[in-house]
């Protein structure tokens, strides 16, 4: 990986976090709250993936079409992050590997 990756890698992250602020609260609440399981048990392509900026698009078009959070996310949104995640590798299942080991 080189410095110009790396600084590539920080001006999307940045545009990124920009889209995430300009949410509603609401949105943004929630975001941050999905963000964080993700990290917990996300996929472990999750930094290198599209998933982040997906859900950000997803939930910009639920501001467009004026839902509020939990009409486009449903009310458990642990369900909504697993359904996003299922099928995928995570470190959730490489730490159940390791203790079966």
């Amino acid at each position: 990986m080189s410095i110009r990756d790396i600084v590539e890698g920080k001006k999307q992250w940045r545009a990124h976090v920009a889209r995430v602020k300009a949410l509603p609260p609401d949105y943004r609440i929630v975001y941050q709250e999905m963000q964080r399981y993700l990290f917990k048990v996300g996929p472990t392509d999750l930094v290198d993936g599209g998933l982040l900026p997906g859900i950000v698009d997803f939930f910009e078009e639920g501001v467009a079409a004026g839902k509020g959070v939990l009409e486009v996310t449903g009310t458990d949104v642990a369900a909504f992050c697993d359904d996003l995640i299922k099928g995928t590798r995570t470190y959730a299942d490489i730490y159940q590997e390791s203790l079966t080991r």
